[in-house]
């Protein structure tokens, strides 16, 4: 045990070496048994403090656009027609029904990229026509005539098909967003950052809520850039469709953000941090997107993605007092409990929640066509050795970086795709057979683990402990010989945090390697303690991080 001046102390245990293979950490749970989501964004690098302890330990166990006259041919399709597909190839009648209903398949599945291919659906028109009247009622322009000082902003429709957690569609949105690629810095805008939450501090939200027993809640605000102000003086021009008769040389001046301008998402982010202030919350420091308000034994945690804001509360009465809240503050669409979020499928019940996209992962896979190809007990192939230098013939880029975008997303849910998925993406710059061969190999592996999801359970006594593991391979890379750390951890048994990443140094040995690891997980661990203490209140508690070298641990003493 080393005790600094600040206070903070570090306590290292010599660690027991388990055998274990180098590569990403390894948990007490197996990765085949459970699934949880990856965090985007790279490990917090939060220094530790005099209120946070960390104790290092060993380990406890081991494709297509709308074709039309204007299409440019060099651009790519993403709408095709049956003609597009079948081409000019003579194929018999067989085979020409199952390639039409492949083609109907591709067509009905995707967005109308073009106005032209939208107005010859009712139900894109219909989709307009409601866009503009929710713009229209909430006072968002006025039309005002055209002046030589004003620079207004084109506006154009886009078009998104809304599914639900079994990847149906229920809904067909159209969008009214503005061409912000036009504006400029310093003179049409100046801030634009937005926080979101992070998906690992909502992983963190689903377990405390799952530990506590209490119930977790969905909402959307409808509209919900409409409502932001804009400091600056913007006009834009009218709707393409819709312009209104004996008027068309006039233009509109925004009194609230319209989506795709530059500055939008901040205006809507102070417009709701300005509410939620005045509902008596309080914006953690941790993590900018996690609201916290305490009014005597209830206890209210609201987490915000953009407009969707997920709900946690000690009681159902606090969550349903909160709903009203917003509801007299903005349109509201109360989902109900947490059921579907950001393309993960969520189930709560009796002995706690459960994520898993499967929806996602059966698309992935009709996609890349291999619904019915045998299944892999493991992602990888033991010692696998790949390199950019590979005199392998080439495959297709953007096929191969589509691949491995998709599956990228799994991690959300899954992280034993964590460390092969973070392998096969470093080859995406020139991939070639033997690289999309492991790819399909993750595509195997994932074909053979559809009914596996990330449970978050319940406990019974006692407070919550954060528990992390770190591990290092040694210049696994061929190169240029740098080595991968792989994180992991816990709430209690609830997985909340995982990463695989390569370093960004060359480690001399496998000591310098693990304490890099080691130092990676530290500083994820310190901003996971204190996000844990903001929500649930109280002072930051010890982390414990499994390493498994003597080494590595010995290096602070």
């Amino acid at each position: 045990m080393e005790q600094y001046a600040d206070g903070f102390t570090v306590e290292y245990l010599v660690p027991v070496d388990t055998g274990a293979s180098p590569g990403p950490a390894a948990s007490p749970i197996s990765s085949r048994t459970t699934r949880a989501p990856s965090p985007a964004a790279s490990p917090s690098s939060a220094s530790p403090e005099a209120i946070t302890n960390v104790e290092f330990v060993n380990p406890i166990s081991d494709l297509g656009d709308a074709l039309d006259a204007d299409h440019d041919d060099d651009a790519p399709l993403r709408f095709r027609t049956l003609g597009n597909i079948l081409g000019d190839v003579d194929v018999p009648g067989l085979a020409e029904r199952e390639l039409a209903r492949e083609a109907l398949y591709l067509t009905s599945a995707e967005e109308p990229r073009t106005f032209k291919e939208a107005e010859q659906d009712p139900r894109w028109r219909a989709a307009k026509v409601d866009e503009l009247k929710a713009i229209e009622e909430n006072g968002t322009w006025e039309l005002v005539p055209r002046h030589a000082g004003h620079c207004p902003i084109g506006l154009k429709w886009v078009f998104k098909v809304k599914c639900d957690e079994h990847g149906e569609i229920v809904r067909h949105k159209a969008r009214l967003i503005t061409k912000g690629y036009v504006q400029r810095q310093g003179i049409d805008f100046e801030e634009v950052f937005s926080p979101i939450v992070r998906i690992e501090s909502v992983r963190l939200l689903l377990a405390v809520t799952a530990c506590e027993g209490w119930e977790v809640h969905h909402m959307d605000v409808k509209t919900a850039f409409l409502n932001g102000e804009p400091l600056e003086e913007v006009y834009v021009e009218q709707a393409p469709g819709f312009t209104t008769p004996g008027a068309g040389d006039k233009v509109y001046h925004l009194k609230h953000a319209l989506y795709s301008l530059r500055q939008a998402p901040r205006m809507w982010n102070a417009k709701l941090d300005g509410t939620l202030r005045c509902l008596g919350f309080k914006r953690s420091d941790t993590e900018h997107a996690v609201y916290v308000r305490a009014e005597g034994n209830t206890h209210l945690i609201v987490g915000m993605y953009v407009d969707d804001l997920v709900i946690t509360g000690s009681t159902v009465e606090c969550i349903r007092r909160f709903k009203e809240e917003m509801g007299a503050m903005f349109k509201m669409s109360d989902l109900g409990r947490l059921s579907y979020y950001l393309g993960i499928d969520v189930k709560q019940n009796a002995a706690g929640i459960t994520i898993c996209q499967s929806a996602y992962a059966k698309k992935i896979l009709e996609v890349g066509g291999i619904t019915g190809c045998n299944p892999c007990a493991t992602p990888m192939e033991t010692r696998l050795k790949l390199s950019k230098k590979s005199t392998c013939a080439h495959v297709d880029t953007t096929q191969y970086r589509s691949i491995v975008g998709s599956i990228r997303y799994l991690i959300h849910s899954q992280p034993d795709l964590m460390y092969s998925v973070g392998y096969v993406s470093r080859f995406m710059e020139e991939p070639r057979e033997d690289h999309l061969a492991a790819v399909k190999r993750i595509l195997r592996y994932v074909a053979g683990t559809l009914h596996l999801d990330c449970s978050f359970n319940r406990w019974k006594t006692g407070d919550p402990r954060l528990l992390g593991f770190s591990d290092s391979d040694m210049a696994s890379d061929v190169d240029d010989r740098k080595s991968t750390t792989g994180t992991f951890f816990f709430l209690e048994r609830c997985p909340i945090s995982w990463s695989s990443l390569k370093q960004k140094v060359v480690a001399l040995s496998s000591c310098e390697a693990k304490y890099i690891a080691a130092a990676m997980a530290a500083c994820q661990g310190v901003w996971l303690a204190r996000l844990l203490a903001e929500v649930r209140g109280g002072e930051p508690a010890r982390v414990k991080i499994n390493v498994d070298n003597k080494s590595a641990i010995s290096v602070e003493t």
